[in-house]
C-alpha cells in the first residue's frame, strides 16, 4: 500500500511539474532558477539547458530540446529503465543488481563528466 501511495505522489508531482514547464518558458520566465555554476564561471554544467529542453520536449520540439541539452534526451530512457528496475526489484533482482552495480554507476558518472567537458569544448 505504501508503494502505491509513493507512486501516486510521484506521478502527481510529475504532472504538476509538466504543467508548469508546459505553460511557462524557462528562457523568458523569472519563475525558474538560473544555473549558479554557469553564472559564476561562464561554463555550462551537465544540467544546463535542462529546463528549456523539458519545455521544448513538452511542445514536441525534439531538435530544440537536443540543442539545449542533448544529455537529457539520452538520460530519459536510462531514468525510465532505472525506475522500471526499482518497481520490479523483487521480481527481477538480477536486473536491479546489474543496474546498481559499481560498473554501471561508474559508467554513468564517467559519461556525465565527459558530457560536462565536451559541451564546454565544442
Amino acid at each position: 500500500m505504501r508503494r502505491i501511495i509513493v507512486i501516486i505522489v510521484i506521478v502527481v508531482a510529475a504532472l504538476m511539474a509538466a504543467t508548469i514547464y508546459f505553460n511557462f518558458d524557462p528562457a523568458s520566465s523569472g519563475l525558474f532558477p538560473r544555473c549558479i555554476f554557469y553564472s559564476l564561471t561562464g561554463y555550462k554544467c551537465p544540467g544546463c539547458g535542462t529546463q528549456r529542453a523539458i519545455h521544448a520536449l513538452l511542445h514536441g520540439e525534439v531538435l530544440t530540446a537536443w540543442h539545449y541539452n542533448a544529455a537529457l534526451l539520452v538520460a530519459i530512457p536510462v531514468i525510465a529503465l532505472y525506475g522500471y528496475a526499482e518497481l520490479r526489484r523483487e521480481s527481477s533482482p538480477r536486473m536491479y543488481a546489474r543496474l546498481n552495480s559499481p560498473v554501471a554507476i561508474i559508467t554513468i558518472i564517467v559519461a556525465v563528466m565527459l558530457w560536462w567537458i565536451l559541451r564546454n569544448l565544442l
